[in-house]
C-alpha cells in the first residue's frame, strides 16, 4: 500500500532530519487525521490536480505534505502522502494506485 510506504518514508527522513521524537509525532498527526476521514471527508477540498465530475480525488495540505484520497461508494481510499513540492505529472500518476 502505497500510504503505508509514504509514511515510512516521512518518518525516515523526518528522523534523520529533526530526531525520532518529532518524526514520531509527524506521523501521529498524519494518522490521527487519516482515521478522522470517515467523519469529515467532505470537509476537505478536490484536488485541484486531479479533476473528476464527482470530485472523488480530495486533499489535505498538512504543512508541507499532501495527503491525497478517492472518495467511493463503499469506502474512503487513502491513496498517497507527498510533499507538496512534487510535480504535477507524479500527483496525477496517484490516480492508478489500486487499493
Amino acid at each position: 500500500m502505497q500510504y503505508v510506504i509514504d509514511t515510512l518514508n516521512i518518518y525516515n527522513y523526518g528522523a534523520e532530519t529533526f530526531g525520532g521524537v518529532q518524526a514520531k509525532k509527524y506521523e501521529e498527526v498524519i494518522d490521527k487525521i487519516t482515521t478522522e476521514l470517515a467523519l469529515c471527508y467532505w470537509m476537505y477540498p478536490e484536488c485541484r490536480y486531479i479533476h473528476t465530475k464527482g470530485r472523488i480525488y480530495r486533499n489535505i495540505i498538512l504543512e508541507s505534505h499532501l495527503i491525497i484520497y478517492r472518495v467511493n461508494t463503499e469506502r474512503i481510499e487513502v491513496l498517497s502522502v507527498i510533499h507538496s513540492q512534487s510535480s504535477i505529472s507524479h500527483i496525477r500518476s496517484i490516480r492508478k494506485i489500486r487499493i
